[in-house]
């Protein structure tokens, strides 16, 4: 792996994360996969899928999708699987829950509450976003611009007979790793 282009949380921070050279993303087109999932159960073996993936534990996770859809049930079963106890809580008001597993820091936000992409420089999550730890983020789009590419984008869509029809997208190499 090379070398990262940030040079780390200062005031020119928002700046690197826009002008970050993407090359190996547009070298490496993104892989999208879409699957359906018919029951709560076949969102908990996916969970249990990629909790197993060994770089599930510093990887970059944006969920997408309606209110409904799913986003936090699929983050309870992950959480469950990586070994996290305990209340599993939606972040909607606190914006982020932080867990543990394996010693290692999870991060689940939700930014569903936000009206402007800024509130995130000002809630102070660039540090989290630049340190080690699993973060899966709900609502990235209204953090937009802000946030580091994902590796691996899941976006969840409810259907009229209880299933969800979900799109996989690994955009940088470890991103397609945890979709295999």
């Amino acid at each position: 792996m090379g070398k990262s282009e940030l040079t780390g949380p200062g005031p020119d921070f928002i700046h690197q994360l826009r002008t970050v050279d993407l090359t190996a993303v547009e070298r490496h087109p993104p892989i999208v996969e879409t699957r359906v999932w018919t029951s709560e159960d076949a969102t908990r073996a996916f969970a249990d899928a990629l909790a197993g993936r060994p770089g599930i534990r510093d990887a970059a996770i944006e969920l997408q999708g309606d209110l409904g859809a799913g986003k936090t049930t699929l983050v309870r079963h992950l959480l469950r699987a990586l070994g996290v106890q305990g209340r599993i809580k939606s972040p909607t008001y606190a914006v982020v829950e932080p867990y543990e597993s394996a010693g290692r820091p999870i991060w689940h936000f939700d930014f569903y509450r936000f009206g402007d992409p800024r509130e995130w420089e000002d809630a102070g999550l660039r540090d989290i976003f630049t340190s080690p730890g699993l973060k899966l983020t709900e609502w990235p789009e209204n953090a937009a611009g802000l946030l580091p590419p994902a590796d691996l984008v899941i976006h969840l869509e409810a259907c009229a007979d209880e299933s969800r029809r979900v799109t996989l997208r690994g955009q940088t190499p470890l991103g397609r790793e945890l979709m295999a």
